[in-house]
């Protein structure tokens, strides 16, 4: 029987359907493996904040170093801290959950059941600062400018979407080259809106001081070039009744000072010149806080739960440097280290000695490997390490007494190993060059944990030379490769992705201002890289991450140094905090000024204790 013109009609409705993209369900979060989120489409707040918070105040903070541009995206100039906070991004992370993002531009977000797409919904009300809505066209523009005209990092990371595509006004596609990425939607999920009407007429690779439009809960509303910078709470924000956003923000003005010197801001903290300081040295913790105002309550020393792996903070070799490529060099520049010592004189006992790129987490390699590990490891037999399958990486220990001798005996021998030798009472290296090495800082703490570094290397005719320079300098020395050593770190999250591609892959090898800061180029890295990214589960997650880290280990590309499992935060007693803290972040966008309680000085600006140039 001849189908009748309705059936016809019926029939290409449906094959057209068909040629379409599968369709999902649009939700109102992400999960990294489509696990349930924590909180439900209706819910009012995150637990982790005071719904009733009081806003007003102005909290201030001091920062390292000084700026000179307000551009974060673009690899030029240092720009002014905690300049994203005018930004609204897609989505947003929730600080107590592994990975999970809940829409905030986007307030629905549907992706494909292969993966190979993800539709993000926009909210109508979203607007930026001028009142100019915020629509697909600026997200497609925004993505454009990162990743053609951004920090190579946004290439990097945003390297595997195929295409964007505008769908109409409140509507934007992102197709992928691959369906097996499955951490790409949430990463999407972080791109910062930005607003195409106001770029149209400027330069985006320019960074300068020129007050950019924002979209977020505060705006630029004060800068000072390289001294200071004052950001102003948006009253009318789009987003401020959003559940996202219930109980945070609450400060009415928040001031960045610069310092060139962290000791002058501990001091300036001391004396009330600003609110709050993150303490990352031990002995200051220990030693330095013993002041009226904290022994009378005013001055509050606190110590909350991190609940992040710590990652890998380390002094880094720089592979691109010829003395560093012998990996017998490395090994025995590493025992050279005296971590026991250190710890009791300079630290007072308060570190742990960091024995994984991926510490304080499941995903630190322990024992042998697994089974599911070495399912991971056995086809790059050859390629890697051999003692990554018979061995633990254990880092050396030492009797804390500060002598030695067993390990400058051992690093001895490994040096002549590799074809150094003693010349004049000099190390010379296999071509017969005089060894001296270079670590470069920009922070004079270090300074004192490094000296008995260089006594150590000395011992066996090292030169070690510590370079210390400004801030930009610093970073443009980085950006260009041109140190020997630093001491730096690789943060990690609890579902590590594609920015491990950023600190480990052949491809971030050379592109200045990435986070291959060793120079990493090997084929058999970027291979457990890229198996890492496209893991399938939270098991095959973990087990590509512990393998990971087990060839890292071994390959002894920095020299590992401490940790502790919290933050230390020193603030006066005007400033509150709710009763539970998020379990990944210290939640300073939680924290409010309490209306009873007098500051420590008027909120009127002091002078800066480091402004005199």
């Amino acid at each position: 029987m001849m189908p009748t013109p309705r059936l016809r009609l019926a029939c290409s409705l449906l094959l057209a359907c068909l040629s379409l993209p599968a369709l999902a369900a649009p939700q109102h979060a992400l999960t990294l493996y489509d696990e349930p989120p924590k909180y439900p489409a209706d819910f009012k707040h995150f637990d982790y904040v005071n719904p009733d918070a009081p806003k007003g105040g102005t909290f201030r903070q001091s920062s390292f170093g000084g700026f000179d541009s307000l551009n974060p995206f673009i690899n030029k100039g240092v720009s002014a801290d905690n300049i994203s906070i005018i930004y609204d991004t897609l989505m947003r992370q929730s600080q107590d959950e592994p990975f999970t993002e809940y829409g905030l531009v986007a307030g629905k977000i549907e992706k494909a059941p292969d993966n190979s797409w993800v539709r993000f919904y926009l909210r109508p009300e979203a607007r930026f600062h001028d009142g100019h809505p915020m629509r697909a066209e600026d997200v497609v523009f925004s993505f454009n400018a990162l990743t053609q005209q951004g920090a190579p990092l946004y290439r990097q990371y945003y390297g595997d979407v195929s295409e964007v595509i505008v769908e109409d006004p409140l509507r934007v596609l992102f197709k992928f080259k691959h369906s097996n990425n499955r951490e790409l939607p949430l990463i999407l999920g972080q791109l910062p809106v930005l607003p195409k009407h106001w770029y149209e007429t400027r330069d985006f690779t320019r960074g300068n001081l020129e007050i950019p439009l924002g979209s977020g809960p505060y705006k630029v509303a004060e800068v000072k070039a390289g001294r200071s910078i004052r950001y102003e709470r948006v009253k009318d924000y789009w987003a401020k009744d959003l559940p996202i956003n219930r109980g945070m923000f609450n400060f009415d003005a928040m001031t960045f000072d610069s310092y060139r010197d962290t000791a002058v801001a501990l001091e300036a903290l001391k004396a009330g010149q600003f609110d709050y300081a993150l303490e990352v040295s031990a002995k200051n913790w220990a030693t330095a806080y013993n002041v009226p105002a904290v022994r009378d309550g005013r001055l509050i020393k606190e110590e909350l739960p991190n609940g992040n792996p710590v990652g890998m903070q380390g002094f880094i070799f720089n592979l691109r440097k010829p003395v560093f490529q012998d990996i017998r060099v490395r090994q025995a520049l590493s025992l050279l280290l005296d971590y026991e010592w250190t710890n009791k004189q300079l630290f007072n006992g308060a570190y742990t000695r960091t024995g994984s790129y991926f510490e304080n987490s499941e995903m630190a390699a322990t024992g042998l490997p697994s089974a599911d590990e070495l399912k991971i490891l056995e086809p790059l037999r050859g390629k890697i390490p051999e003692l990554v399958f018979t061995e633990v990486f254990h880092n050396p220990v030492t009797d804390g007494s500060g002598m030695i001798r067993e390990q400058q005996r051992k690093a001895y021998q490994l040096l002549m190993d590799a074809g150094w030798k003693i010349e004049n009472d000099k190390m010379v290296d296999a071509q017969g060059k005089p060894v001296s090495i270079e670590f470069l800082l920009a922070q004079t703490e270090f300074e004192r944990i490094l000296l008995p570094f260089k006594r150590n290397l000395a011992d066996l005719g090292i030169d070690l030379t510590i370079r210390r320079v400004d801030v930009s300098q610093y970073i443009t020395r980085l950006r260009s490769r041109d140190f020997d050593m630093i001491v730096g770190g690789f943060p990690q999250s609890n579902s590590p992705g594609n920015e491990q591609r950023e600190y480990w892959t052949s491809a971030a090898a050379d592109r200045s201002g990435s986070r291959n800061t060793i120079g990493l180029r090997d084929p058999a890295i970027d291979q457990l890289v890229e198996d890492l990214i496209n893991a399938d589960s939270r098991q095959s997650l973990v087990a590509h991450t512990r393998a990971l880290d087990r060839v890292l280990l071994w390959g002894y590309y920095v020299i590992p140094n401490w940790h502790i499992k919290t933050w230390r935060v020193a603030y006066w007693n005007h400033l509150g905090h709710p009763k539970v803290s998020p379990k990944y972040d210290i939640g300073i966008d939680t924290w409010w000024i309490k209306p009873d309680v007098t500051p420590a000085i008027s909120e009127a600006r002091v002078p800066l204790v480091d402004e005199a140039n």
